[in-house]
């Protein structure tokens, strides 16, 4: 993205996690950086401490001056989630100004780089994050705009230097493909992954077949002769223009170019071997373990070493290194406490097959404790559309409590709530809780293997939960 021609920059929805992340882009390039968000939350006060205006007015007022004043010099981006209604988006749109959606921009600053984007219902803010620090580990230059704060570096935006280029003349950069509001269309990647298809976004799709056509879109905008890594089992019409890669868990007779085999738990490790037979040479990798345990990261690792080993020719063992140093990201498999007689995961997980992996993971880290999953149900619409798929998740722990629909951007819909999906589950020790009544829960009964789930404000209970483990 060609940014002489702008001196500033200004957000409608600035706190988002990919927002956020270019925001921090554009103050690094030197340009003044302000935006608009609905409530103060600790990424806005970190973005504030950055030097990075932040506000919370919705009124035309709050505008800061440069965007009337020098209007042709001010690049304005706004994501989806703002609402039609928002009076300073209306403003803008009503005069005629030129705003770019968030992934508009994202296409723009990558479309001249070597692009690997990362896709999925699942694990692609995983993946993209591992795929950053293997990177760094093995001293390659790259920029990266991840949909979560990496536990390594601290950041969603992650811009080294001090390396060795791969590209000379194009630069590197590493970003998550966001399928909600087909965002990932307006990428023209040069590897791309697709984690998973479960479809999901269903308010905005209507039907599964439109959601899984949306990934087959997104397959024809990876550049001529590049490469598509898809996990095992996702059988689409795919390019014939690209070279396709299939990668995972070594299942059966399944066994895909890139894969990976489980071989056990030690310490609190997953534990797996790696091979590909395909490509200018085979590749075998014996006793890798990631920093981030269970068995959907194993996958999630199977990606990254496909593009580091297969894609790149990276260094094994800085790789191998890298990859046990992963801390991975923030709300993805988190450990607020790891004592020997408690505890404490926290994870972003909102989708049946999210909570399904990471409860059957927790399960087989720790067989010997009883399970106890606090789950926030994330969109009155989503809760509806995967009821089933919910339930079916929700019913593997010993003890359930479940929290109220958070809603986001959603009204209320009549009939769905979290107390008619609670029936709908057959587990006998399940119960509805308050944010309140669940820290209450937590401070009387200290259970001794405790998950917090769901991409809601449950996070708001992380750190009061942490601190009573910790004082106990």
């Amino acid at each position: 993205m060609n940014i002489q021609g702008y001196q500033y920059v200004y957000f409608l929805g600035i706190g988002g996690i990919g927002m956020s992340a270019l925001a921090r882009y554009f103050k690094a390039q030197g340009l003044q950086v302000s935006g608009y968000d609905k409530t103060p939350a600790a990424l806005t006060d970190i973005l504030q401490a950055e030097g990075i205006g932040v506000h919370f007015d919705e009124t035309l007022n709050a505008l800061p001056d440069f965007v009337t004043i020098y209007p042709e010099k001010t690049l304005l981006v706004y994501t989806p989630a703002i609402p039609a209604n928002h009076p300073q988006l209306q403003f803008l749109q009503r005069e005629g100004y030129t705003l770019f959606k968030r992934s508009e921009v994202l296409g723009l600053i990558s479309r001249d780089a070597y692009c690997i984007a990362v896709a999925g219902t699942h694990g692609k803010t995983t993946t993209s994050t591992l795929i950053a620090h293997l990177l760094d580990e093995c001293g390659i230059n790259f920029t990266a705009f991840l949909g979560g704060i990496s536990a390594n570096f601290n950041s969603n935006y992650i811009h080294k230097t001090d390396g060795s280029n791969l590209f000379q003349d194009r630069g590197l950069v590493v970003l998550e493909a966001d399928e909600f509001d087909r965002s990932f269309h307006r990428l023209s990647p040069d590897v791309a992954v697709i984690t998973a298809i479960d479809p999901d976004h269903l308010d905005i799709y209507e039907t599964e077949e439109a959601f899984y056509q949306a990934f087959e879109e997104f397959s024809h905008k990876i550049k001529s002769g590049g490469t598509l890594l898809v996990q095992q089992g996702l059988k689409r019409h795919w390019p014939e223009q690209i070279q396709v890669l299939h990668y995972g868990l070594i299942n059966g007779s399944e066994h895909p170019e890139c894969s990976s085999g489980f071989t056990g738990i030690s310490e609190g490790h997953f534990y797996f071997n790696y091979q590909s037979k395909r490509g200018q040479r085979p590749i075998e990798e014996q006793g890798l373990y990631c920093g981030l345990p269970g068995f959907h990261n194993i996958e999630n690792a199977t990606a990254a070493l496909a593009i580091t080993l297969n894609i790149l020719h990276l260094d094994s063992s800085n790789v191998r290194r890298g990859l046990s140093s992963f801390m991975g990201v923030k709300r993805r498999f988190e450990y607020l406490v790891k004592q020997e007689r408690a505890v404490v995961i926290d994870d972003y997980a909102h989708h049946p097959e999210e909570l399904r992996a990471i409860l059957s993971s927790v399960r087989a880290l720790y067989p010997d404790k009883k399970l106890t999953a606090v789950f926030q149900p994330h969109l009155f619409t989503r809760t509806r559309d995967f009821a089933i798929g919910f339930a079916e998740a929700l019913a593997l722990p010993d003890e359930l409590i479940l929290m109220d629909i958070y809603p986001a951007r959603e009204l209320p819909i009549p009939g769905i709530s979290s107390a008619w999906l609670l029936e709908q589950i057959a587990l006998p020790n399940k119960k509805l809780m308050s944010a309140a009544e669940v820290l209450d829960f937590v401070k009387q009964e200290t259970p001794e293997l405790l998950l917090l789930l769901g991409a809601g404000d449950i996070d708001r209970l992380a750190n009061p939960i942490k601190h009573h483990y910790e004082a106990d």
